[in-house]
């Protein structure tokens, strides 16, 4: 197989879908490896070790003519829409649910088109949780620094000092990203509550850190309750394949403290703030109401070197099986199978279609 992993061009986006180790498994496999010129630099990784590892360096658009699977980080944008195939396969974050010109270009060219963020084995979010992981950790460290005053915070320092109360820390959603949230929120002595819809993640959470943080259920009249008094809200809810359910409504701002911080984590998923839009890291913060909004869609992208490491050590087996199996028989396999957004001119993930009220 043809395997093309390409530079990746969303602003500010240092990582890489293969490292060099695995180009050199791939290689060894017997698959022809195409890398784009100064594909793993953001990651620390020059051409010079691909091409020792056995990779080509390829131009953008020989790799795309080329490449059978096009392994990615995130999700193609729309000037690289022309470049893909009919028929290729993709295997990247995909993020469809908010994206209907990227959902209809796949299904029009007919892309096997693979979702790192749905590919599920036990119950869990294998692919997802180390992106998911660094987000969460890296989210109130962010909160932390828009809350300085001359980021047009409140001015209020996290841990607080003596004589002086701590930040208020509210974190939606108790799953990978809320629970590496809390563990830093918690590290940096803030007052911090968790709230979730599942009794069993509370218990955990509370279990976890030994009652430190608050746990409270995941309701409407909760949410509005608990964000008046926030200096940090952090949006870590999951639908998987799914768009992400609004949560603060524009009318909740005016309510909330003014120069506290958002960081809705959910936002390449439609967020679970009304205000929420996209941002990039080389803008990644905007006011409304006296709020700041701080909603970068590829958070880890900021530390390319650990992000990349860490996506690669969960991805690599999977994209090793489907170059070894091919892509048709890849697909069967249950685990896979729960990767596949589209094929063969179809969607084929029900929260998916839901959410854009499509058609399997």
């Amino acid at each position: 197989m043809i395997i093309g992993v390409p530079k990746e061009i969303k602003t500010e986006e240092y990582r890489v879908s293969v490292t060099p180790f695995g180009a050199g498994e791939l290689k060894k496999d017997g698959h022809t490896i195409l890398v784009e010129r100064g594909a793993g630099e953001g990651s620390g990784f020059p051409d010079s070790d691909y091409l020792k590892a056995g990779a080509d360096i390829s131009d953008r658009d020989s790799l795309f003519g080329k490449a059978d699977l096009i392994v990615k980080v995130k999700e193609p944008l729309p000037v690289e829409f022309g470049l893909i195939r009919e028929g290729q396969a993709l295997f990247t974050f995909l993020h469809l649910a908010p994206n209907r010109p990227l959902t209809e270009l796949l299904l029009a060219k007919r892309v096997t088109a693979l979702g790192y963020e749905t590919l599920q084995k036990d119950g869990a979010l294998p692919l997802l949780a180390p992106m998911s992981e660094i987000a969460g950790r890296m989210a109130p460290l962010v909160g932390a620094c828009y809350l300085q005053k001359i980021h047009g915070g409140n001015g209020t320092l996290p841990m607080g000092a003596w004589g002086v109360k701590p930040a208020q820390a509210l974190i939606l959603g108790a799953g990978v990203v809320g629970t590496n949230a809390a563990r830093i929120c918690l590290g940096l002595e803030m007052d911090t509550v968790v709230l979730d819809k599942d009794d069993g993640k509370l218990r955990r959470i509370d279990e976890l850190f030994m009652g430190r943080a608050k746990t409270l259920p995941l309701e409407a009249y909760t949410v509005s309750e608990e964000v008046r008094h926030a200096d940090i809200t952090i949006g870590a809810i999951l639908v998987p394949g799914a768009k992400t359910p609004v949560l603060i409504t524009r009318d909740m701002l005016k309510g909330m403290k003014k120069g506290s911080v958002i960081i809705d984590v959910a936002v390449d998923q439609g967020g679970c703030v009304e205000t929420a839009r996209p941002t990039t890291h080389d803008d990644p913060v905007y006011e409304i109401d006296g709020i700041i909004h701080y909603t970068v869609a590829n958070m880890p992208g900021a530390y390319p070197r650990t992000s990349t490491l860490a996506l690669t050590n969960s991805t690599f087996p999977y994209i090793r099986t489907l170059a070894r199996k091919g892509i048709e028989r890849t697909i069967t396999d249950p685990v896979l199978k729960s990767a596949l957004n589209t094929h063969q001119g179809k969607i084929t993930n029900q929260a998916l279609a839901d959410s854009l009220g499509m058609n399997l």
